[in-house]
């Protein structure tokens, strides 16, 4: 026999399913214009082969990637490839980190040189593996579709161009604006050292975006981004479980942030910003707008009609 209140649970949870979810389509997901979802539990091992097999299914090949005005074709001879994540301590005894790059064209051979086409340096990459849980193998080539990964130090970031050709640049990875803000502190003096540096290795893996103040004037805390508060809870269990440093979080009350452009410089435009709006710049330099509210923002662009206002950085460029 079903208990009652279990059946009535499972009947609404199937009505919801039903209203929710539309036909699946394997064409609309190769387009990238709907996103099959699996149901299962790794703890348990149920329905995770069923994910496994439907990846397989309806993934596609590797596909042609914009850079500017440029399509890079899976089929071009120079090697490209961008790095799409970075990760810290893989091998907590080393601190080691590690970036994953995607192969998007030609053939990557392991020891190649290459140019880190953001900052215009000639690299070599070195100790290039396939990673697995703890496990690494060695990889002496990849190709499109392929992803690698090698150890780099702190001037590489997430979206940054690895390519034979120094033009090839690949467009923007999309980043979306922070609806969250707080600033984070050292709460120990002697644990200043691993406290500084966890941060500076989580923060380069884009856990959370950071931001560094013009007006107010603060130049000795940066201002942190985050689209919900559990970025905010991993950073300080990681600086905590992997450096040993706490931390205190302070939240800020800032609602609203957009990129700006503008003819002033920053003292001009710092000077003519009203009430419940700040001035700051990303990791990139561009600045940006922050707002107390929605209102506050919509009463600002009806009188500041000079100023454009965007949801998402130049490479990604949409009006607000």
């Amino acid at each position: 026999m079903v208990d009652e209140q279990e059946y009535r649970q499972a009947a609404e949870a199937l009505e919801l399913l039903d209203a929710a979810h539309t036909e699946f389509s394997p064409e609309a997901t190769l387009k990238g214009e709907t996103t099959p979802v699996f149901f299962g539990s790794a703890a348990n091992n149920f329905g995770v082969q069923l994910l496994l097999d439907g990846f397989i299914k309806y993934s596609s090949g590797p596909a042609p990637r914009k850079s500017g005005e440029r399509t890079i074709d899976v089929a071009t001879e120079d090697f490209s490839g961008f790095i799409f994540k970075i990760q810290t301590n893989m091998n907590p005894l080393h601190r080691d980190r590690i970036a994953f790059l995607r192969v998007c064209s030609g053939k990557f051979f392991r020891d190649m040189d290459v140019y880190h086409t953001r900052t215009g340096k000639k690299i070599r990459i070195t100790g290039s593996h396939t990673l697995l849980g703890q496990s690494r193998e060695t990889v002496d080539e990849a190709y499109p579709g392929d992803i690698i990964g090698f150890a780099v130090k702190s001037d590489f970031r997430v979206g940054d161009t690895i390519s034979e050709d120094p033009s090839i640049v690949f467009n923007a990875i999309p980043r979306f604006a922070p609806e969250c803000f707080a600033q984070i502190y050292n709460p120990s003096p002697a644990k200043y050292k691993p406290f500084r540096k966890g941060l500076e290795h989580l923060l380069a893996e884009d856990i959370v975006q950071v931001f560094s103040w013009i007006k107010p004037a603060n130049p000795n805390t940066a201002l942190l981004g985050a689209v919900g508060p559990l970025q905010y809870e991993v950073l300080q269990y990681r600086l905590r479980e992997e450096y040993g440093a706490e931390s205190r979080l302070e939240t800020l009350p800032w609602k609203v942030l957009r990129w700006v452009e503008s003819g002033l410089n920053d003292s001009e435009m710092g000077n003519s910003l009203p009430y419940g709006v700040a001035l700051a710049r990303d990791e990139q330099g561009r600045r940006v707008l922050l707002f107390l509210s929605e209102w506050i923002l919509n009463h600002f662009q009806e009188d500041h009609p000079d100023f454009k206002l965007f949801v998402s950085p130049r490479e990604n460029r949409i009006s607000s």
